[in-house]
């Protein structure tokens, strides 16, 4: 038995490797696997779990540790195979080049999900909107971070994506935003009714904060309609703006029928200059004209 367990199997540089050997390495590994999960859970969930972290703090923790843990496991797993410091460095050049050429994107993922997990310019939690994609932070991983939109719908974002693009995190320090619903009258409308009305259509969402309270702005007079703006803030609605958006748009639409407040439509003033070829239509002009 014990020969069979030294009998080699290949050769790394000057070092061979037996059935012993690796075998061993593979228990390491395994052992780093699971101790790094361990420690990680523990730290998210048990260790942090009463204290005024927040779970994005616990998060970068867990996985910062998880990290050194890999780490260590691979340095042990290395020497079980008797690999010296000389095949270390060789091993480690060789690496290098092969960063250098091939894994640019792998290596740029992972510095940035460092620096995402170091600085947390977004954390777990987090509602964000970075290009196109707009959800909640579900996971931040060596590579890439885990978004998921309000469909249910799971994005695999790069890590890079968050160092070298403009990030709006919507709840970054605090959850509390301002939602802007920009609103439309017909010319004729009582600026100062229209102004009510909005307030009051506010008032009755209770999804809305009252400090700091909704405030309306007379923006601009338009083509074919007076434009104000509704600006109402919010706790609860962050991850659901749309819904929100809906609310706020039924709940104007009953108040204007209920005060008589009228939505406007396209206009157009028409001045004929000219009637010629539309004598037979319209008769003839009365003299004079």
């Amino acid at each position: 038995m014990e020969e069979f367990l030294d009998h080699r199997l290949f050769r790394i540089g000057q070092t061979e490797v037996t059935l012993s050997s690796l075998l061993a390495t593979l228990a390491i590994l395994v052992v780093t696997w699971l101790a790094a999960r361990l420690f990680r859970k523990l730290t998210a969930e048990r260790l942090f779990k009463r204290s005024p972290v927040d779970p994005g703090v616990r998060y970068a923790i867990g996985r910062v540790i998880s990290y050194i843990i890999w780490v260590l496991g691979l340095i042990l797993a290395l020497e079980s195979l008797g690999i010296n410091a000389t095949t270390l460095t060789v091993f480690g050049g060789a690496v290098g080049v092969g960063i250098g050429f091939g894994l640019q994107d792998i290596t740029k993922n992972f510095i940035a999900g460092l620096i995402l997990l170091l600085e947390r310019p977004i954390k777990v939690g987090d509602r964000i909107e970075v290009g196109k994609v707009i959800g909640d932070v579900v996971e931040i991983h060596a590579r890439a971070t885990l978004v998921r939109t309000n469909d249910d719908i799971y994005l695999i974002v790069p890590n890079s994506e968050f160092i070298t693009t403009p990030v709006t995190n919507w709840s970054y320090r605090s959850p509390r935003v301002c939602f802007h619903f920009p609103v439309g009258v017909a010319y004729g409308s009582d600026p100062r009714a229209v102004e009510r009305a909005l307030l009051d259509a506010a008032a009755t969402n209770e999804n809305l904060l009252r400090e700091p309270a909704p405030y309306v702005l007379f923006l601009a007079f338009g083509e074919s309609s007076l434009q104000f703006e509704l600006g109402c803030w919010t706790a609860v609605m962050l991850h659901r703006r749309g819904t929100l958006r809906s609310q706020i748009n039924h709940a104007i639409h009953e108040i204007f029928k209920e005060r008589g407040i009228e939505l406007p439509f396209p206009q157009r003033d028409i001045h004929i200059r000219s009637a010629d070829g539309l004598e037979g239509l319209l008769g003839p002009r009365p003299a004079g004209e």
